[in-house]
């Protein structure tokens, strides 16, 4: 029996994955998607992205129920526990994985399941429940993701002990939870538990909470998350982790001793490249576990291209459906593709952080004269109707050109916000000009019209 063979195989069904098998359907490609997990989606669905912020928006409609005195009336303010919280995130997670089988189905698109390991060049074998086959293309899309980071010497197998993907099985709600790591995830599930009124520990082992940011709005994460009950504890490293019926404790080498119900670990995430077999096609991975591709996402072997996580920065699920397309592009021998390396941040925190371009701090060293504009969430109707008053819009624009250089939003809805002005950003020329926000008529009472006053507060320092 011959081995089926495809334009196009694709080793993964997440962001990735799912947008370079369209893409390739879409051109008339015969394709296959091999995926290890029970259904599609990948971890963005089933243990990132989607079920963290469906967690998110649960806990952020019960904080605001809370703290509106219209609702004292119906009686004590509401408490959620954890487990509750995580069927709020089984429903969404449902709907994802019936919408993206459609996709599949509806395209034509066949859907092997089992575990992918590379033969040669061209062919596959795919691994399920003790039996295995193979399967042949003329060009294979590597999209198998990330998981997180686990050192040796910490027991992951102790029920009290999680990283970001088992966390999501935690049947237990922890009076104190320590948290290792204070990048995007950490911070993420930090506000969730704080929200959740779980004391939370925070450790960063840098100076300051995701120094990528603009310092301004780092700040305003730091001190938006101590006023939720948030203990961070900055420039740490732990020694040692340890573990009991009781609790769990982490030795910190400046010799603190931590100690919590439950820890969860959120330092560093690893490509998924260790079952894949690489060495049969002469294709390393680095330390990290991640591949290294050109401007077109190939591979250092022909005819072997990868995007999303597994390619590291920036391991965002937005910038991993672009990459999967210009990928899947790239594959059929399209000439130009985008390159993706403009991509604004989304971070869900409480309140939501969002920029695009330049920081402050990276126009200084730049030697770049720019100026600041600011609008205060507190100072707009719209904030003021809806309760949502933490937060601002910050623009930073060039002093002669007036050229939009930074885009920088902290507040509720900053990753929809930030959107208007990266439209604007991406103008050629003239087209890209804080004048845009001073001469368009906003919509009132709306967040949008926060650019208007961020654009007003900018040109008047000139």
């Amino acid at each position: 029996m011959t081995n089926p063979h495809y334009d196009l195989l694709v080793i993964g069904s997440g962001p990735a994955g799912e947008s370079a098998a369209l893409n390739a359907v879409k051109h008339d490609q015969r394709v296959a998607i091999i995926e290890q997990q029970s259904w599609v989606g990948g971890a963005c669905t089933h243990q990132g992205t989607i079920p963290s912020k469906a967690l998110r928006h649960t806990v952020r409609q019960v904080m605001r129920f809370n703290r509106n005195p219209l609702f004292r009336d119906l009686g004590d303010p509401r408490t959620l526990t954890y487990p509750r919280l995580l069927s709020a995130a089984d429903d969404v997670i449902k709907r994802q994985v019936a919408m993206r089988s459609k996709f599949y189905q509806r395209n034509r698109i066949e859907v092997i399941a089992g575990q992918a390991r590379f033969v040669d060049r061209n062919t596959l074998a795919i691994s399920q429940q003790g039996r295995e086959h193979r399967v042949s293309a003329d060009q294979v899309v590597i999209a198998t993701g990330s998981r997180p980071y686990r050192p040796d010497n910490i027991d992951f197998s102790h029920p009290r002990i999680y990283d970001s993907d088992t966390v999501l099985d935690m049947a237990h709600t922890p009076r104190k939870i320590l948290i290792y790591g204070a990048g995007v995830i950490g911070c993420e599930y930090a506000s969730i538990f704080s929200g959740l009124g779980i004391k939370v520990e925070l450790i960063n082992t840098r100076d300051r909470l995701l120094e990528f940011l603009d310092g301004e709005i780092s700040d305003a994460l730091s001190y938006h998350l101590r006023n939720l009950g948030v203990m961070i504890r900055d420039r740490e490293e732990f020694s040692q982790v340890s573990a009991t019926e009781d609790g769990v404790e982490v030795v910190l080498k400046s010799g603190k001793r931590l100690r919590g119900d439950a820890l969860l670990w959120c330092n560093g995430r690893t490509g998924n490249t260790d079952s894949l077999n690489l060495d049969a096609i002469g294709l390393k991975a680095d330390h990290r576990g991640q591949l290294e591709v050109d401007e077109h996402y190939e591979t250092s072997v022909e005819g072997i291209f990868a995007a999303g996580d597994v390619i590291g920065w920036p391991s965002l699920a937005s910038a991993a459906y672009d990459q999967g397309r210009s990928a899947a592009a790239s594959a059929r021998g399209k000439e130009n593709c985008r390159f993706v390396d403009d991509v604004p941040t989304g971070i869900y925190t409480l309140p939501e952080i969002s920029s695009v371009g330049a920081t402050e701090r990276e126009l200084t060293e730049a030697r770049v004269p720019y100026e600041v504009g600011r609008a205060l969430f507190k100072d707009t109707a719209r904030a003021q109707i809806s309760g949502e008053t933490v937060g601002m819009l910050k623009l930073l624009f060039h002093v002669e050109t007036l050229e939009i250089l930074g885009i920088h939003c902290f507040g509720a809805e900053a990753a929809e916000i930030v959107h208007i002005g990266q439209a604007i950003m991406k103008q050629k020329g003239e087209g890209n000009s804080l004048r845009y926000f001073i001469t368009t008529t906003f919509n009132y009472p709306t967040m949008a019209e926060a650019y208007r006053t961020a654009a007003l507060n900018g040109i008047n320092r000139l």
